[in-house]
């Protein structure tokens, strides 16, 4: 599984984002819900590798303010509220990869996703929560087994240390990707970046 995509979220200091373009990272997160602690308002001026997708990640957002942001430059939208499937669809058509994201628990209800297979490139399973991720916790992982579809997904929550060799033991074809954020931070949207360093290695077998 060392061939999994790695997505970093919640960045926003010019600094912290500098030192991160240097790593062999896949997607970079942007968070332009307000209501998060790694909230930024506008997209970085930083100049990032061609081959890390800058993706932002919005809540229930009008598609009048995604559409601005794709403008000035994201590659990748990650919707992380209850955004329908018509309107994953409206922002897919702007030409960029769309990651829908939910919260996973015990009752999380598998067919409810149904609606948004074909229509979106990645779902990205979170912790359930009500402020939409960012929590630093994990989910059974055990209830993977039971997604039924075959869109292939992003692992997140809690990933740390300690768990992300947990993670590359899942024998699922559709995991692509791993979304570290909260458990690698020296405070919300600020990253430790030799923390980050060390998970590469692990989940690269360096």
């Amino acid at each position: 599984m060392n061939d999994l995509k790695i997505k970093v979220c919640g960045m926003r200091e010019p600094t912290n984002i500098q030192a991160l373009a240097s790593l062999p990272i896949d997607y970079m997160g942007f968070i332009f819900y307000d209501k998060s602690a790694r909230y930024t308002p506008e997209l970085p001026t930083i100049s990032i590798p061609d081959q890390i997708k800058k993706t932002g990640v919005f809540v229930n957002a009008e598609k009048t303010f995604i559409d601005k942001k794709i403008a000035q430059g994201l590659q990748a939208v990650q919707l992380h509220g209850q955004e329908p499937p018509t309107f994953c669809q409206d922002i897919k058509e702007g030409r960029v990869e769309v990651i829908k994201a939910f919260g996973i628990d015990t009752n999380t209800q598998w067919k409810d996703f149904a609606p948004y297979v074909g229509i979106v490139d990645y779902f990205l399973f979170d912790t359930s929560s009500p402020q939409h991720g960012g929590t630093g916790r994990t989910f059974d992982w055990e209830l993977l087994k039971k997604y039924p579809y075959a869109v292939p997904y992003f692992l997140s929550g809690g990933l740390d240390l300690s768990n992300i060799p947990s993670a590359l033991a899942i024998t699922d074809e559709r995991l692509i990707g791993l979304d570290i954020n909260s458990k690698f931070e020296v405070k919300p949207g600020l990253k430790d970046i030799d923390k980050l360093k060390q998970a590469l290695k692990i989940i690269k077998h360096e």
